[in-house]
């Protein structure tokens, strides 16, 4: 299949190919491994593949799921597949092989998708831009000067430079809505506990959540049909029910819809994302919506608590990380930043963890209430437009590298706390020619709601044929 033909194609389009018999599931395969050879060098978005087992793969096991015959990448962060490494850009991990497919994985192969390779993250995805000294930066194919987002931006520069229609990814604060922001796609972040997290569990208390972004988004509908349900091993699991592939079709309705463009806890919002927000506003209201401002106020000890949690939960991740390594860690397996995030996050007591935690359930209210009020809630999804790689500074201090963080990436953090399903839609590109986001989040459970609402903008402003300068088309 010649690359250009292949471009032009959605998840759902390609199995549709193979459905057909118009195309054979390896000739996929040979075509997306010609895509990461044509189109990865620029980018460094695909850190790893492994051609020979997705053939055995295709051969052996291929289903008759609904993306069959589909390639398909994996973020290298919590989703294993067996005898493949999963790294997390960490150099000690680099030859750690579980033995076991997570329970994700199983599900996306049970869908027909063909795994074949692994993209880039930040390092231990506590960085934010993707960066790791395990496999360098990785770079937008809108511009290579300027960052894919975090930590799913590997992902994010594969899917749009269309080396795969869609990819796996995950978010515990915005790691699937950033890069999807930073690189035109469409990403959307399920409710608490829609997918499976194993073998984790409950990756900071459910905050955490699988997924993927797409460039259509009737593939990230039909995705999570195929991966969501009840999974035994966590504590957390989203009400079933539900078809979310119908949803994408269906009108959603006179939605009231609130609207802020002030970033939660004081960051600047930059003209460029307030300008994405008016224009989806009228957009909005030219399709019978109403659209009023609307901002959520925050409990003042609300960041303080998500920054004490996160550096317990990080350090808890990296006592468990050592009985994966078989050794004690040390200063020297981690950047000084990180380090000191560890060691921190060890002086915290159990008593300031639960602490931190009752105050999360009051920034969880506070985000919540909103949707007494409003069917969903717009903002910008980051504060500012792609930034050059030269802007992330080595942190020198945490506090320093939690402060750009908020400069950086302010408001998804908080659909995260109270579970809300929240998307970010390309619906803006800057003078610049760069892709703005703009992100919707609705009430806990109400991923029907936001698929409905995203179709109908595919429908009207469609983005499907904009590609980045860097791209196979």
């Amino acid at each position: 299949m010649l690359l250009s033909d292949y471009v032009k194609y959605d998840a759902t389009g390609l199995a549709d190919l193979v459905k057909r018999r118009e195309v054979r599931p390896q000739e996929l395969l040979d075509t997306a491994m010609a895509a990461v050879e044509a189109v990865n060098g620029p980018l460094n978005a695909v850190v790893a593949t492994f051609e020979d087992e997705a053939s055995r793969f295709v051969r052996e096991e291929l289903t008759e799921g609904p993306f069959a015959g589909v390639p398909f990448l994996l973020k290298d962060l919590t989703a294993h597949y067996a005898g493949q490494p999963t790294g997390a850009g960490w150099p000690p991990r680099a030859s750690v092989r579980p033995a076991d497919d997570s329970e994700l994985v199983r599900r996306f192969k049970k869908a027909g998708l063909v795994i074949f390779g692994k993209t880039a993250v930040p390092e231990l995805a506590m960085d934010w831009t993707t960066r790791s000294r395990a496999h360098g930066v990785t770079s937008n194919p809108w511009d290579t000067g300027k960052t894919a987002g975090t930590s799913s931006g590997g992902t994010a520069a594969a899917v749009a430079a269309g080396i795969v229609p869609m990819g796996h990814g995950n978010d515990g604060g915005g790691s699937i809505r950033v890069p999807a922001s930073c690189c035109g796609l469409f990403g959307m972040k399920p409710t608490r506990g829609r997918n499976p997290v194993a073998p984790a569990g409950s990756t900071w208390q459910g905050m955490l959540v699988e997924h993927a972004l797409t460039r259509s988004v009737r593939d990230s509908a039909a995705l999570l049909d195929a991966t969501s349900g009840l999974y035994r091993g966590q504590f957390f699991n989203a009400p079933e029910g539900g078809q979310f592939s119908e949803d994408v079709d269906r009108d959603p309705g006179r939605l009231r819809v609130g609207v802020s463009t002030r970033a939660p806890y004081g960051a600047t919002t930059h003209e460029d994302c307030k300008a994405a927000v008016a224009e989806t506003v009228r957009l909005l209201e030219s399709l019978g919506h109403i659209c009023e401002p609307y901002d959520i106020d925050l409990p003042d000890d609300g960041w303080d608590a998500f920054e004490t949690f996160i550096l317990a939960e990080y350090a808890t991740d990296m006592r468990l990380e050592a009985d994966v390594i078989g050794r004690p860690l040390t200063a020297a397996d981690f950047p000084p930043m990180l380090w000191d995030m560890i060691e921190a996050g060890n002086q915290i007591t159990a008593v300031d963890v639960n602490v931190a935690t009752t105050r999360l359930h009051r920034v969880a209210a506070a985000v919540t209430s909103a949707f007494d009020r409003y069917d969903v809630v717009l903002s910008p999804t980051l504060a500012q437009p792609p930034l050059p790689h030269a802007a992330f500074p080595e942190a020198t201090s945490m506090r320093g590298h939690y402060e750009f963080y908020l400069s950086w990436m302010p408001y998804t953090h908080i659909f995260n706390i109270n579970g809300s399903p929240a998307m970010s839609v390309p619906l803006s590109w800057n003078a610049d020619a760069l892709p703005i986001g703009v992100q919707f989040a609705a009430a806990p459970a109400a991923e029907g709601l936001l698929f409905r609402l995203a179709g109908q903008l595919e429908t009207a402003r469609p983005w499907a044929d904009r590609r980045p300068p860097i791209s196979i088309a």
